[in-house]
């Protein structure tokens, strides 16, 4: 009989060799420049990660710029931003174009910089000195007071909130002309400079008589940002026009605060409310994420009416409706391993996220199993862990039983041989992972050049039974490796907005390419 061992080599010698290690120490592959790119514009916020800290991202950002043409980071730019929902990551390139190619700057700035928080970022990124420069110079300070001019009078108060820079030191810096005596009166409101109060557009008027009034519940409320009422004495009927007033996304992070107020003592406006948070065109309006919903549904009180969850049950739904019905066998595997229990959004002093790696990770598994209930789901850590999963269960409900689950090590193989020693077969898999895999490293610490991942190596076993299976591997961390190569059967995207979603859906159509990821950005229209 043939050696196993030796033909056993000779087809792991076929299989793609490791070339980095990972941050957690494991053999890895390193993702091209672009590659890294994207996956940093699309997962990052330049805070502390569970391996990285925001200057070790920041310094990884600014070289990956260096090694590729100023083309893809204006469209990375793009997609991160109108795809994934993206912030600080969008900004700063804009910022890098700002000296590697203004023209191309130009041609994307109002799509990135798309509202008076992202132009706050991107006014700060580029007075901190991190791209080689401290002023704004010529073309974006022309830029910002085109943005400016673009903007009406009541979108340029109700976006003043906000500080370091606040919009004030913005229009100071620029100086933009007012073309109105509205425009001008407001101009100089903002900057604290004398103004023609009677010419102030209406609703600063309206603002300044509410915060002067002395009669509580006399004088109607402005309909401005929740933040620039907050410090005023409110009676209930004040709070009550306040939810009235408020967007989608102010109301989802407000709920317990309307309760406090007793908001929700009005069946009226519960009812308003209930059904603003599940319209279909204002969840999209708003670009939730689904991880958002599943902490708003989490952190409710007691005291919130069932229509106001089962509004935000309704939200979740919607905002995973382009989750496919996928044909054949699927397995999903979160990753629920110790790292992954870190916020997903990194750590920043004041600003963390509740929300961790692992209820992302969950989250998808759990929408997943909802839209394919014959689909198998398969936690892991050090090794796969057991969990039961109804999928007549609500996304909320599961995506909670799977983030509970105990953390370990990570060990990205572990369901892949779990599948391989039952000798399963199937049409796809979905990893939710940070792809910072090393207990099945065999020299974990000091990568020498292994011949392939374990996960590589019990992908083709798996292949070996389901030739036409294909792979996902979502990765919701900013960090430069993965555990497998892109190929025709293995997609590598980063993110964890609804669009990894539609990528998801597109992969299982057989709509999706070689290297699939990179060319839905590489299409981005500049």
């Amino acid at each position: 009989m043939a050696s196993k061992t030796l033909f056993q080599s000779v087809r792991g010698a076929l299989l793609p060799q490791t070339n980095a290690a990972n941050e957690a120490g494991g053999a890895a592959y390193r993702r091209s420049p672009q590659q890294a790119l994207a996956q940093y514009a699309s997962t990052g916020c330049l805070n502390q990660t569970f391996y990285a800290t925001a200057e070790d991202q920041l310094s990884q950002v600014l070289g990956l710029c260096h090694q590729v043409e100023p083309e893809l980071i204006a469209r990375v730019a793009l997609y991160a931003r109108t795809k994934g929902a993206m912030k600080d990551l969008p900004a700063l390139l804009c910022a890098v174009l700002s000296v590697k190619s203004p023209g191309l700057l130009a041609e994307i700035f109002d799509r990135v910089i798309d509202n008076p928080k992202m132009l706050r970022n991107f006014v700060q990124i580029m007075r901190s000195g991190v791209i080689g420069r401290k002023s704004l110079g010529t073309l974006p300070k022309r830029l910002i007071v085109q943005w400016i001019a673009s903007r009406t009078d009541a979108q340029l108060f109700t976006g003043s909130i906000g500080n370091d820079p606040s919009l004030a030191d913005i229009i100071k810096m620029v100086h933009p002309k007012p073309e109105t005596p509205s425009r001008a009166a407001l101009l100089g409101y903002l900057i604290g400079r004398e103004h023609d109060a009677a010419a102030l557009p209406p609703l600063v008027r309206q603002y300044e008589k509410f915060k002067r009034n002395t009669n509580p519940g006399k004088v109607a409320v402005p309909d401005v940002p929740f933040q620039m009422l907050a410090s005023l004495p409110l009676t209930e009927k004040d709070w009550q026009q306040i939810a009235r007033n408020g967007s989608w996304q102010m109301t989802r992070m407000n709920l317990n605060t309307f309760s406090r107020h007793g908001v929700f003592n009005s069946p009226e406006l519960t009812n308003l409310i209930a059904t603003r948070l599940s319209d279909p065109h204002l969840i999209k309006q708003a670009k939730v994420f689904p991880y958002q919903l599943l902490a708003a549904y989490r952190n409710i009180s007691d005291s919130i009416p069932p229509s106001i969850a089962d509004g935000l049950q309704s939200a979740m739904e919607i905002a995973i409706s382009n989750i496919p019905r996928i044909d054949g066998k699927v397995y999903v595997l979160p990753d629920v391993s110790g790292s992954m229990h870190s916020p997903v959004t990194g750590e920043r002093a004041g600003s963390t996220t509740q929300v961790r790696c692992v209820d992302v990770a969950a989250l998808v598994a759990a929408a997943i199993l909802r839209h394919n209930p014959t689909a198998e789901v398969i936690p892991f850590e050090s090794d796969v862990v057991k969990c039961h999963l109804n999928p007549r269960d609500s996304v909320m409900t599961n995506a909670q039983k799977l983030s509970s689950l105990p953390a370990g090590g990570t060990n990205c193989s572990a369901p892949l041989t779990y599948l391989n020693a039952s000798r399963a077969s199937g049409d796809l898999i979905v990893y939710v992972s940070d792809n910072e895999s090393w207990l099945d490293s065999p020299h974990y610490g000091r990568f020498n050049g292994a011949r392939a991942t374990e996960t590589m190596k019990q992908w083709n076993q798996f292949k070996s039974r389901s030739p036409q299976a294909k792979m996902i591997c979502i990765d919701i961390q900013p960090y430069a490796t993965t555990q497998v190569v892109e190929r025709a059967d293995i997609f590598n995207v980063g993110g964890f907005s609804d669009q990894v979603f539609q990528l998801i859906a597109d992969v299982a159509s057989n709509r999706a390419g070689d290297n699939y990821w990179m060319n839905q950005i590489e299409q981005m229209t500049l």
